[in-house]
């Protein structure tokens, strides 16, 4: 599976605020690891069991992480191009897409707060990830700053946005490639290599 990753870091990128809410409040942060039932209040979750099973992952007792947001859609014709080129693939293999989006934080402090530490387990990721059976899909990994205030302390440090992306040559061998890619990164959160 092709795995990249990338940093946006710069005075002007923006910042991962955790907790959040929408500016009419009708979208908030619910912390999936104290709450694991608001998973259901979560649409995309409930339109994508892979995506339901993700979370579940990742907020788990045992996984070093927890999400901040999520989204899935289908892809417009210029990131279906672009997924195509960086996958070195003809169109009629890859006529459509979906993609998706998460927001993982480091539980443990030390390494939130470590942007070297950060860049070691992205490093790690993309060696794990390359081992993954999934040659029509791709993980992309941004780091970006963080602020999360979760255990009533305020700590600076970085999240890692994960975009999962997976093509085929109609909607339904797009999604289940999608979804066996993205159940397999989650599980690898959890994996003692990553750690």
């Amino acid at each position: 599976m092709l795995s990249e990753w990338s940093a946006e870091c710069g005075a002007d990128d923006p910042v991962l605020v955790v907790p959040w809410s929408s500016p009419n409040g009708a979208l908030r942060w619910v912390d999936l690891r104290d709450n694991p039932d608001a998973l259901d209040a979560i649409h995309e979750a409930d339109e994508h069991p892979a995506l339901l099973a993700a979370l579940r992952a990742l907020n788990g007792p045992r996984s070093p992480v927890f999400t901040a947001k999520c989204d899935v859609w289908p892809m417009d014709a210029d990131e279906l191009e672009a997924v195509r080129y960086n996958l070195m693939l003809d169109e009629e293999v890859a006529t459509t897409g979906i993609a998706s989006y998460i927001d993982v934080l480091w539980r443990e402090r030390s390494v939130f707060t470590s942007r070297h530490r950060m860049e070691q387990m992205l490093y790690r990721m993309d060696r794990l990830v390359a081992d993954l059976p999934f040659s029509m899909a791709s993980l992309e990994c941004t780091l970006r700053p963080a602020v999360a205030d979760v255990d009533g302390s305020v700590a600076e440090g970085f999240a890692v946005t994960l975009y999962v992306k997976a093509v085929g040559v109609d909607e339904q061998e797009a999604d289940e490639r999608w979804d066996a890619a993205l159940r397999a990164i989650a599980l690898l959160f959890r994996s003692k290599e990553l750690s």
